[in-house]
């Protein structure tokens, strides 16, 4: 299952360790997996996702994509470019109203082609099944690309990603800390490391407030079993999603001091642009779990670097 893909991406990603970071924070030795390198169109986690979704998008024989997201959705420009590639029209349904100025992640959707449906309030995707069946009839075959481009297809390429972590190093990982939004990211890393074998802790920060039917931690936990039932690994249970909701801050998207610092550190210190919505508040949170003495001096973390850094343009007036 995991060679049913389309190479959309520069894989591997480079796999770096953060020895500044890690001085300065006087804490264990943190290292990055650098998925904001996959390349595509400025790179992000989705681009795996994609390699999977899109692979099973054609297979369906679609000639549209349609998707969902924030004004500065990773996802949705992510999406915009692999349609592009693959030579198929992109529709995106974008919350909000569109801007007076275009910048950021919503300057590259345009520039790739895609087009903009503004949804108001609704972020998620709750305007696509109407959308959709206007494309249906205009004759087109439209392809949904789930919000986050979580579903087992994305969540594949996460297992995949943990697969390529494995190939590429010997270092053992003692705990792996990523941004956790739409559940896709998370599940697939718990799956890849049953797959492989790692017993890293993994533990996700939340970036959004608004939970699911089941709660976000049931949300990943189900995408969790349906990915390891599809590799044939041991199932998860609710004890092995861990999360961690204490850096929300005000709301989704909303940048606040603990992500200004943590974006501010790691380009001083690094080189290493993160973005201000999901990337910086997840290096926030990891920054402030190594102050208060969370992970031991010997441990080795691993955070994924999830992309996103085109957003920062949009955000140049809080940064």
């Amino acid at each position: 299952m995991l060679d049913n893909r389309l190479p959309l991406g520069v894989l591997p990603t480079p796999l770096e360790p953060l020895k500044r970071l890690s001085q300065v924070l006087g804490g264990p030795q943190i290292w990055v997996k650098r998925d904001d390198l996959t390349g595509l169109a400025l790179g992000g986690n989705k681009t795996r996702k994609l390699e999977y979704i899109l692979h099973h998008a054609l297979a369906q024989g679609a000639d549209c994509i349609i998707s969902a997201g924030a004004i500065q959705s990773n996802h949705c420009r992510q999406t915009a470019a692999a349609a592009a590639r693959l030579g198929l029209e992109c529709h995106l349904v974008l919350g909000g109203n569109e801007p007076d100025e275009v910048n950021g992640n919503l300057l590259l959707d345009k520039l790739l082609g895609a087009q903009i449906h503004w949804a108001g309030e609704k972020r998620k995707g709750e305007d696509i099944p109407e959308l959709a069946a206007r494309l249906k009839q205009q004759g087109k075959k439209p392809y949904v690309v789930p919000y986050g481009g979580s579903n087992l297809h994305g969540a594949l390429g996460y297992a995949n990603a943990v697969l390529e972590l494995a190939k590429q190093t010997e270092q053992r990982f003692d705990h792996m800390v990523f941004a956790s939004a739409s559940g896709g990211t998370h599940a697939g890393i718990l799956a890849g490391t049953r797959l492989v074998g790692m017993d890293a802790q993994i533990l996700g920060i939340r970036i959004d407030k608004t939970e699911g039917p089941q709660g976000f931690a049931g949300t990943v936990l189900e995408l969790a079993n349906l990915t390891a039932d599809e590799l044939g690994v041991e199932a998860f249970d609710a004890g092995h999603v861990l999360l961690n909701a204490d850096y929300l801050g005000g709301g989704y998207a909303v940048i606040g001091e603990p992500e200004r610092e943590a974006i501010e550190l790691l380009a001083k210190t690094e080189g290493i642009l993160l973005d201000p919505v999901y990337t910086g508040r997840a290096m926030a949170g990891l920054i402030d779990l190594v102050r208060k003495g969370y992970f031991s001096k010997d441990d080795q973390v691993l955070f994924w670097h999830t992309g996103g850094a085109p957003a920062l343009f949009a955000y140049a007036d809080k940064l």
